[in-house]
């Protein structure tokens, strides 16, 4: 890093970075997706993360391969009758105005105040498709999550319908959370109204070579087990993109790793020596532990 420093200087600056990644992906003639907004959200920050990272995140694949997944199972998920999305610490997201979604369809976004206003500051004046609602909440405080839980599921803001067949979307989340904390997100979204929870995992980020890169936003969560964590608590993978696999389908992995992604896969329930990262949306097993 020059100068011997960390570019990222704290949680927020990766969805700067997150940005920027979407933005030049946009920029291109066959962009996977647009996102008109990025570039301005980005900001200077953004484009210097990005062109400090290390080589393995150079062109940004995992993030724009991560990005076009999630907008193709979103839009899976709506069509099996999804009715609200509930976007925990959404960041710098833009999907609500760039995503086609019914012109009643609620999406709700919760994430720390000081980054929701910066966001909201930026964004105005912007129209977003379907019902858009933001709420600041600490999600890493217990109570605050449930009770924000409570309120994004039922009749919330203008909307006087009480969810039905909810997504969550937890992209770029459990990175950076230890595992006792997603144990207990996991169990916190056990509820009725929650058919799907959508989330972006990586384990193995010690072989990433990108620790000092994240040197002031730590990634925590690696459990042992792989998948199987999940599994033990009840959520089971309903579908999972491999985003190395598909970055080659893409045509976005870069050429040292499109080799690597014609080998076996390792099994992301078992130890294994080099990184495995998917998008993965999850349904809850019943019975496995009570609702809240």
């Amino acid at each position: 890093m020059a100068g011997g420093q960390a570019p990222i200087s704290n949680v927020s600056d990766t969805a700067r970075w997150v940005a920027a990644y979407r933005a030049r992906e946009s920029a291109r003639p066959d962009a996977l997706f647009r996102d008109p907004l990025a570039d301005r959200l980005a900001g200077v920050q953004g484009y210097s993360i990005v062109d400090l990272a290390p080589r393995v995140m150079r062109n940004g694949w995992p993030v724009v391969t991560r990005t076009k997944i999630i907008d193709d199972l979103i839009a899976k998920s709506i069509a099996e009758g999804c009715d609200r999305v509930l976007n925990l610490a959404t960041g710098l997201d833009t999907r609500p105005y760039r995503l086609v979604l019914p012109a009643d369809f609620v999406w709700v976004e919760a994430d720390l105040p000081e980054i929701l206003a910066e966001k909201e500051s930026m964004l105005a004046g912007e129209t977003p498709h379907g019902v858009l609602i933001r709420r600041p909440v600490d999600l890493a405080d217990p109570s605050a999550r449930d009770k924000f839980l409570d309120e994004a599921l039922g009749a919330i803001g203008p909307v006087s319908t009480p969810a039905a067949k909810a997504l969550v979307l937890t992209e770029g989340l459990q990175f950076y959370l230890d595992t006792v904390t997603v144990t207990d997100l996991a169990r916190a979204l056990v509820r009725p109204e929650i058919a799907w929870w959508m989330a972006d995992i990586t384990f193995r980020m010690d072989r990433m070579r990108t620790r000092g890169m994240f040197e002031n936003a730590p990634m925590k969560f690696d459990p042992p087990n792989g998948l199987a964590f999940f599994e033990e608590l009840g959520w089971q993978p309903v579908q999972t993109e491999n985003l190395l696999v598909q970055a080659r389908k893409l045509r976005r992995a870069p050429l040292y790793l499109r080799l690597a992604s014609y080998l076996p896969q390792p099994d992301p329930r078992q130890p294994m020596r080099n990184p495995w990262s998917a998008v993965i949306r999850f349904e809850h097993e019943p019975g496995t532990f009570e609702p809240r």
